[in-house]
């Protein structure tokens, strides 16, 4: 729809070691390294297998979800534990490289910012449980979670409800936001825009978005629409490029489960599953503007028409997407996939589509 979305400490002998001693040591300096090499290799898989956080373009299969990521309560030790808002609101702005921020269950009321860098091999982690919760108190204004010009964060299993916005990254690059639960939203749920890239978007439950304006009520949303790049990109396509959304559950939504926009290029939308049963303000799950993008492995329900469309908003846009192996439940008399118009976008046959009056779509599948 349209976007009015602009707003460890090592331990020291006291003697020299004996034999025994020397043993022990090896045996724990292994026992670490091992440790190490797992975790590592865990972190390399969720940014697509080389180590950079470039897993938009997502081209490995066992990146994001099919690795599975931690339970939300499963947080790393922490460098900060916080127990209120106060303390929350410091330690976000005192972020450094490497810090784990881990928050007690309980209810945290504000919008929180996070504007701190973190780094590619150090990332600053906000972790905590789904009784954790960050509630920006009304649906009519305000952002619960704002990534302002943040990079190399990971957002992990806490809940967020209750703002005009859930998470809005603005600027924010080499990103993840995992395992969180966002209901309970005025407009939507997760939005990357401003040059947001190379960010993942991981294994989330998205849900009630649209309560202030449904039609603004997406559960996930990358870019910004052509008549609003004036106010977010200098009045150039706003290139939130390489952005990787994998293994969502977005449900309850008004408008969009997903809405790619024009400007957006080379992103990979995969093993989402989406419920289209309460749109009102959408014709379809996903609606994709954007040049280049991946959409694979998806399963969506219920929907008033359509279950994925490309647009061409603004020229030589909506163009060069390959759909691939999603599957499309139909209560309507739609399409599983409308591609208008056709262009360069391919629709593989291995894409299924089921309801008595549906069909698969406007054009022939073919191979890549």
């Amino acid at each position: 729809m349209n976007d009015a979305h602009t707003n460890l400490a090592q331990p020291r002998m006291a003697a020299a070691p004996g034999r025994g001693t020397i043993v022990a040591v090896v045996v724990v300096v292994l026992t670490v390294l091992v440790a190490g090499a797992t975790a590592i290799g865990w972190a390399m898989t969720q940014r697509g297998g080389d180590g950079g956080t470039n897993s938009g373009g997502g081209s490995g299969d066992d990146a994001g979800a099919s690795a599975g990521p931690p339970d939300g309560a499963d947080c790393a030790e922490a460098t900060v534990d916080v127990t209120d808002a106060d303390e929350l609101e410091s330690a976000l702005a005192d972020a450094q490289p490497g810090d784990i921020i881990v928050l007690a269950p309980g209810q945290y009321e504000g919008n929180f910012v996070m504007s701190a860098e973190g780094e590619s091999d150090a990332p600053i982690t906000l972790c905590g449980s789904r009784e954790s919760i960050l509630d920006g108190g009304s649906t009519d204004d305000g952002y619960v979670v704002h990534l302002d010009g943040a990079s190399h964060w990971v957002l992990q299993g806490f809940t967020v409800r209750n703002g005009q916005k859930g998470v809005m990254a603005d600027g924010t690059t080499g990103t993840v936001i995992r395992d969180l639960a966002v209901s309970h939203i005025g407009d939507e749920a997760i939005h990357l825009r401003a040059a947001s890239s190379d960010n993942q978007v991981l294994n989330n439950t998205v849900s009630d978005t649209g309560l202030r304006k449904p039609k603004f009520g997406e559960g996930i949303y990358i870019g910004t629409a052509e008549s609003n790049w004036c106010d977010i990109s200098g009045c150039e396509p706003d290139a939130s490029d390489r952005n990787l959304v994998e293994g969502n559950a977005i449900s309850a939504t008004t408008s969009e489960s997903v809405d790619i926009k024009e400007g957006t290029s080379d992103g990979v939308l995969r093993d989402n599953s989406f419920d289209g049963s309460e749109l009102v303000e959408a014709d379809s799950w996903v609606d994709v503007k954007g040049n280049g993008w991946q959409i694979e492995g998806n399963t969506g329900t219920a929907s008033p028409a359509d279950g994925f469309q490309t647009h061409e908003i603004v020229d030589g846009w909506g163009d060069h997407n390959v759909f691939r192996a999603n599957s499309a439940d139909l209560d309507s008399a739609g399409l599983g996939f409308s591609l208008k118009p056709e262009r360069d976008n391919v629709l593989t046959c291995d894409n299924t589509v089921t309801g008595s009056e549906a069909e698969l779509s406007n054009v022939e599948c073919r191979d890549e």
